[in-house]
């Protein structure tokens, strides 16, 4: 059985963070017990929610590390995406444009964590 990877997001309210992920990404937990809950992502990925580490984390705080979210169909895939989020009212943090790697954009969650969508490599 190959390993599998678990990112972890640290976040203030977990019943919060957990409507605001199941809508951005539009999809429902699959693990979820008090203060830790985890989405399914793909073969041996999961993005897992947690509040029992901080308490306290302050959106206002820069954060040095992010979740990427790879998108398949190119740069109208990534505009497509990031006008359905900002029609939700997520904070924005980085409106689309072009990078090395192709077309990306940069919302936060309400605790402050990054997340990135970027096409696929």
């Amino acid at each position: 059985m190959p390993p599998s990877i678990v990112f972890i997001v640290y976040v203030n309210d977990t019943s919060q963070a957990t409507r605001f992920y199941s809508d951005l990404l539009e999809t429902e937990p699959g693990f979820r017990v008090p203060g830790y809950v985890t989405f399914a992502l793909g073969d041996g990925a999961d993005l897992a929610l947690w509040s029992g580490r901080f308490d306290g984390l302050d959106p206002a705080v820069p954060r040095t590390g992010e979740v990427c979210l790879a998108l398949p169909g190119g740069p109208d895939a990534i505009d497509r995406r990031f006008s359905r989020w900002a029609q939700k009212g997520v904070r924005v943090v980085s409106e689309p444009h072009d990078e090395v790697f192709g077309r990306t954009f940069v919302v936060a969650d309400p605790d402050g964590n990054l997340i990135r969508v970027a096409p696929v490599d």
